[in-house]
């Protein structure tokens, strides 16, 4: 497949954006499809009423996938339960940190993560990202919680393989083949979750590099009127397959064009079995990120219910 050339992510770049189409002051970009019918619509879509989470365990141990783990120790023991200072209270405490961007955490990237040319969603200047922070397009957007239809489209199973492999392209006949194989269509407000079977690759001792979207697969996304997008990866294949300007163009143009909040390291492996079972592959989705003031992300533990 051809590989887009910088010209063609510009054109795309400019095509796709959604700067002013919900006024001047709009931070939620294409949240703003998911309306409170499309929500109200999707608490329909619970059968069974099994929850599935999508989210990894919090790494705290360095490894190839996650060079830079979470931070976790504590801040009372058992040894110290009572150092509270209270008489007759015992207690343990902990204390978390974390890099919140990277290929491991399942999180949210908020739409002041990615910049193009100094500017982030909105037109916004990436100087106001300061050293305290986000002014603008922060976590914040999603402070009532991204509740709605989510649809998962399982490449491999209709690849027919066990999983795909570092810089593989999946294309917009890939996901509207999953949509036929699994008989949904995605639409406006949906929450897309595109998995390439990163945690049976893993299970083969494989961790380097992430198959992902071709970028022609941006238009589509903008087209369905997709709300937010996810993966088992980070959306963008590795190695990169656009060019030294544009090195993920699906963060790039998706976040910072479009307005589409991305998840990454969504770990949708029993998910894929859990649908796969039920014979359906849409469901209610659930997501309540932390309210991080003029924060650019938020690690997240997003929830199917089927």
């Amino acid at each position: 497949m051809d590989v887009p050339t910088t010209e063609d992510l510009d054109k795309m770049f400019d095509a796709l954006k959604n700067w002013g189409r919900w006024g001047p002051d709009d931070q939620r970009g294409a949240l703003n499809h998911l309306t409170d019918e499309r929500r109200a619509a999707a608490a329909g879509l619970v059968r069974s009423g099994e929850a599935v989470s999508l989210a990894h365990d919090l790494g705290t141990e360095p490894s190839p996938d996650n060079p830079r783990p979470a931070e976790h120790h504590m801040l009372a023991a058992g040894d110290a339960r009572d150092a509270n200072g209270i008489p007759g209270y015992e207690a343990a405490r902990d204390h978390i940190g974390l890099d919140v961007h990277g290929l491991y955490t399942t999180h949210v990237d908020a739409l002041s993560h990615m910049f193009v040319r100094g500017e982030m969603y909105g037109g916004r200047p990436a100087s106001d990202v300061r050293s305290d922070g986000a002014r603008a397009n922060t976590v914040l957007s999603m402070a009532d919680g991204v509740v709605g239809r989510g649809v998962l489209l399982d490449i491999p199973r209709v690849r027919g393989v066990d999983h795909l492999d570092a810089g593989q392209l999946v294309t917009v006949a890939d996901l509207e083949g999953a949509e036929q194989s699994e008989g949904v269509r995605i639409g406006p407000g949906d929450v897309l979750l595109v998995a390439w079977g990163r945690e049976a690759r893993a299970a083969t001792g494989n961790v380097d590099g992430f198959a992902g979207l071709h970028a022609e697969c941006l238009p589509w996304i903008h087209r369905r009127e997709v709300a937010v997008l996810g993966s088992d990866g980070i959306s963008d294949p590795m190695p990169f397959a656009g060019t030294p300007e544009w090195p993920f163009p699906v963060h790039q143009i998706g976040i910072t064009a479009i307005g589409l909040h991305l998840i990454d390291n969504v770990a949708l492996a029993r998910l894929a079995e859990r649908c796969a079972a039920a014979g359906r592959w849409e469901f209610l989705f659930t997501m309540a990120p932390l309210r991080i003031p003029r924060g650019t992300g938020c690690p997240v533990n997003p929830v199917a219910v089927l």
